[in-house]
């Protein structure tokens, strides 16, 4: 016993004095940094630094706020560390641009992702990730989108016909919560279309077992409390299990027993006798990775392993679906807000002779893309993402800034391991980028001469002139399937009905969980929702 005791007392201070090693480091980090005289906001609590203030407001809302306060390159704190966060674009296309080794994603997130979806592309970084972009690029090209239009299409039907089937008999508008739907409708379209799966979720009372389980793993994942601080700051925390492992584990088994099942019958189409099928015309994003994996183009020290493969089947989850359905739930919250402009799309869309139009017809609808276009910059999914640095840096700056010294600096001394924000949303609103109707959902700039600013040319996004999808080497690989399924859900469903809000205006925020999803304030226990009153449109 005693012997047990000194092994107990070796180990606790052991692990006590590398806590204090640790702390003291982390310590001397945040006093010495050159982040700590930039201007920003006063530090509203020692353990949660701003955090708070960013989690309760809408979002971006906190940090445009201090942006009008302090200029266009401020700090604030992120529960104990410095975070940069700037909207000058200069400095943000040195951070996405310089390539994928001297900005990449901070550990926690890497970790955080890990553990939700293995190693998949959003996960990945420097060769890791430039090597599963290469096999991955052939199954999102323009050729392979216009082929999954007919799913896109026929799922957007059916939810169609479900809505028409509960609407009231006596003509009067039926309240229906509308992100509930499409979650739905968006995961039947990425099971079939990513992977050749059949989830029936719009149709099943009771989720699939792979539903399911990818629901249990984000339902548990999504708060960031400060145990999960702890962990990310103290790296041996991590040996001990959380509240939330074993269901985790759990739910992680069943999609990884699915996902090989998957797998298998891909590869077993692809050489179904050893030899190359090549009347194999599987075209889910799945089969196409395992035929690209195994092209000669690719070098066998190049080519994805199974568990690479099966890494992106989450990852496929994640980005193909709930924020095909978020961006889609904006739009028609945009529309029910400017009649005017449901009614414009929904004159446009009903001059098409045909119910089931291919990528080519939906592309060549002017309006719909500017309404796609303009909820994509205002109701960004994704309001912002992180860099940190691999080594010290100075980021080049358009606009300087005086520091709380009087200074002025035409760029920022970064030292490596500290953290810049990516401010998505932000960006995308700017004033001073886009004028000072940047806020204001106006679709028509899109398609009036000199409607979009020239200075926004300079925002390094991989399209329209936005950061919705980012740029350089992580810009998102599925944005055209992202964009063209927007443009199918919105074809069908202003087509089929009129759109009015159930609620007053004001009581709905924007809050992020993983993507921005709309709450109401007046009942934030139920979590996401945006209800809408719904009728058929009959024509005048």
């Amino acid at each position: 016993m005693h012997i047990i005791t000194q092994i107990a007392v070796s180990v606790f201070g052991t692990l006590s004095a590398y806590g204090l090693f640790l702390g003291a480091q982390f310590l001397y980090q945040q006093l010495t940094s050159p982040l700590r005289n930039l201007p920003g906001p006063p530090n509203s609590s020692w353990i949660y630094g701003n955090s708070k203030e960013i989690q309760s407001a809408a979002n971006s809302v906190a940090h445009e706020k201090w942006v009008e306060e302090h200029g266009n390159t401020i700090v604030y704190k992120w529960f104990f560390s410095y975070r940069l966060f700037t909207l000058d674009v200069k400095a943000i296309n040195h951070v996405l641009m310089s390539g994928p080794y001297t900005y990449q994603k901070p550990g926690f997130l890497q970790r955080f992702l890990t553990d939700l979806l293995g190693s998949g592309l959003l996960v990945q970084e420097s060769d890791q990730h430039r090597l599963q972009r290469k096999v991955m690029n052939p199954a999102f090209g323009g050729a392979q989108i216009r082929e999954m239009t007919d799913i896109f299409v026929e799922e957007s039907l059916h939810l169609k016909d479900i809505w028409l089937s509960q609407m009231s008999s006596d003509d009067k508008a039926t309240r229906i919560d509308v992100p509930l739907w499409l979650s739905r409708m968006t995961l039947d379209v990425i099971g079939r279309a990513g992977f050749n799966y059949r989830f029936n979720a719009l149709d099943s009372i009771e989720p699939d077992p792979l539903n399911k389980a990818f629901s249990t793993i984000f339902g548990t994942a999504n708060k960031i409390s400060l145990w999960t601080v702890f962990r990310n700051l103290i790296p041996i925390l991590r040996v001990f299990p959380t509240a939330n492992g074993s269901t985790m584990k759990e739910s992680k088994s069943i999609m990884d027993r699915i996902g090989r099942e998957l797998l298998e019958e891909s590869k077993r189409h692809l050489y179904a006798t050893g030899e190359k099928d090549e009347n194999w015309s599987a075209r889910d994003l799945l089969s196409l990775l395992v035929r690209s994996n195994m092209s000669k183009d690719i070098a066998e020290n190049q080519r994805m392993t199974d568990e690479d493969v099966l890494a992106q089947i989450p990852t496929f989850l994640v980005a193909g679906h709930e924020t095909s359905a978020t961006a889609t739930t904006w739009a028609l919250f945009s529309m029910v807000k400017n009649k005017e402009i449901q009614r414009k799309l929904r004159e446009e869309l009903l001059e098409v002779t045909t119910e089931n139009p291919t990528m080519d017809v939906l592309n060549s609808l002017p309006y719909l893309d500017a309404v796609v276009r303009e909820t994509l910059r205002i109701h960004a999914p994704v309001a912002g993402t992180s860099r940190v640095a691999t080594k010290d840096d100075i980021l080049p700056l358009e606009i300087p800034f005086t520091d709380k010294n009087g200074v002025v600096h035409d760029g920022v001394r970064v030292r490596k391991g500290e953290t810049i924000f990516i401010p998505i949303l932000a960006m995308n609103r700017s004033k001073a980028l886009w004028g000072e109707d940047a806020r204001d959902f106006k679709p028509e700039r899109w398609i009036t001469p000199g409607g979009v600013p020239s200075a926004v040319s300079a925002i390094p996004g991989v399209w329209g002139n936005m950061l919705s999808f980012l740029g350089g080497p992580h810009a998102c690989i599925g944005y055209r399937f992202a964009l063209v399924e927007v443009k199918a859900l919105l074809f069908v469903l202003v087509r089929a009905f009129e759109f009015d809000l159930a609620v007053p205006e004001e009581d709905v925020i924007a809050k992020t969980s993983i993507v921005q999803r709309p709450h109401l304030k007046s009942e934030p226990e139920k979590g996401s929702q945006l209800p809408l009153l719904i009728k058929p449109y009959v024509p005048s």
